[in-house]
C-alpha cells in the first residue's frame, strides 16, 4: 500500500496523489510531501524511488532489499535514516520483535517504507492533518514527531520486561524448575537484542543533532538531542535489566545447588545411619562357625536380641551425635 499526503505552500492537504505527480510537488521547495509505503513490492517501489525522487541506487537497495542495523547516511541533498520500532509480545513467550523502517528525509519531502505495520506511524499520520506543528514546520519535524513516537515505544516494552524479570525472580525462589531457567535466558536474549537496536540508534540521533547536515536545520538539531537523551536513558535501564537477569541466573543456580546440598546431605544421613547396621549383619553374616539349624534357638535367643538391640541401638546413638554436631 502506498500512501500520501502533500501541504501545499497556501495550506491545503491533498491525500492519495497519483505517483505521476510527486515529480511536480518536489519542485516546490515551499511544499511538504509525505510518501508511506508499507509492504509494498520492491520492483514497482524501485522505479518510483529512483526516477521520480532520485535516490541513490546503493540507498535503494539498502531499504528495499537488505536489513540493517540503525544508521544514517549523508547524500547531501537527502538523508537515507534507518530506525527500528520494537513491539512485546509477553503471549508469545517474552518474545520482541523489531520492525525496521527506512526514512529517506529531503527539504521538503519525508518518505517511509517499512514491510509491518507500524503504529507510531499510523497515529503521526492521523494527527499530521490536525497537528499544525507538524506540517508548518518542514520536513525535519515531522520525522522527528515519528522518531520520536518510535522511541517512546521502548519504554512501555522496557517496563514489561522489568515485570517479566520480576515474576521470573519470585519462580526462582518458589519453584526453580527448567522452564524458568529457559524462560530467564529468554529474557536475557530479549534484553541483548534490545540494547543491540538501541545503541546504534542513539548514535543516529547523536550525528542529527550534532553534526553540520545540509538538510537538518539548527532548530531541528534541540528535538533531536532530545530523542538522544531518552535513548541514552533507554540505554542505563537496559544495561540495569540485563545486570537483573544476570543476578536472576545466579539467584537460579544457587537455589538450585542449595537444594542439591540439601539432597545429598540427607542421602549422606541416612547412608551414615545404616553403615552400622550393614556392618553388624556382615560381621555376623560371616561363615567361620558351622551354622545351626534352626539358627534362633530357644538358648541362642538371648544372643539374636542382642544383636538385633545393638543393630537399633546404633543408628540412635549416631543420629544423637549428628544432631548435637548441628549438621540436621
Amino acid at each position: 500500500m502506498i500512501r500520501s499526503i502533500y501541504l501545499s505552500p497556501e495550506g491545503i492537504f491533498k491525500t492519495q496523489l497519483d505517483v505521476d505527480e510527486y515529480a511536480g510537488l518536489l519542485e516546490k521547495p515551499t511544499g511538504l510531501l509525505w510518501v508511506d509505503f508499507e509492504a509494498t513490492k520492491p520492483e514497482s517501489d524501485e522505479i518510483i524511488l529512483q526516477e521520480t525522487f532520485g535516490f541513490h541506487p546503493l540507498a535503494i537497495d539498502d531499504a528495499l532489499l537488505e536489513s540493517h542495523v540503525p544508521k544514517l547516511d549523508d547524500w547531501d541533498e537527502y538523508l537515507y535514516i534507518v530506525l527500528h520500532a520494537v513491539v512485546f509480545d509477553s503471549e508469545a513467550g517474552d518474545h520482541v520483535d523489531t520492525l525496521e523502517v527506512d526514512f529517506f528525509l529531503g527539504k521538503n519531502y519525508l518518505v517511509t517504507h517499512h514491510d509491518q505495520k507500524i503504529n507510531a506511524i499510523d497515529h503521526v499520520w492521523d494527527n499530521f492533518q490536525v497537528d499544525d506543528r507538524l506540517h508548518k514546520n518542514g520536513s525535519g519535524h515531522l520525522f522527528y514527531r515519528i522518531a520520536d513516537e518510535i522511541v517512546a515505544s521502548y519504554m512501555p516494552v522496557v517496563e514489561l520486561l522489568d515485570e517479566a524479570i520480576d515474576r521470573s525472580e519470585d519462580q526462582v525462589f518458589t519453584d526453580p524448575t527448567p522452564v524458568i531457567l529457559e524462560r530467564i535466558f529468554r529474557l536475557k536474549r530479549v534484553v541483548l537484542h534490545l540494547r543491540r537496536m538501541i545503541g546504534p540508534q542513539r548514535e543516529v540521533f547523536n550525528k542529527l543533532a550534532r553534526d553540520e547536515i545540509r538538510v537538518v536545520g539548527k532548530r531541528e538539531r534541540v528535538y533531536f538531542r532530545d530523542i538522544y537523551d531518552h535513548l541514552v536513558r533507554l540505554y542505563d535501564i537496559t544495561e540495569s535489566i540485563r545486570d537483573l537477569v544476570s543476578g536472576s541466573l545466579d539467584t537460579y543456580l544457587s537455589v538450585v545447588n542449595n537444594r542439591m546440598n540439601e539432597i545429598m546431605k540427607t542421602l549422606t544421613i541416612i547412608t551414615t545411619l545404616f553403615m552400622p547396621i550393614s556392618f553388624v549383619a556382615s560381621f555376623f553374616g560371616m561363615n567361620f562357625f558351622v551354622p545351626l539349624r534352626p539358627f534362633v534357638t530357644w538358648t541362642k535367643l538371648p544372643v539374636f536380641l542382642l544383636v538385633l538391640f545393638i543393630m537399633l541401638l546404633t543408628p540412635s546413638l549416631m543420629l544423637m551425635w549428628v544432631r548435637r554436631k548441628g549438621w540436621i
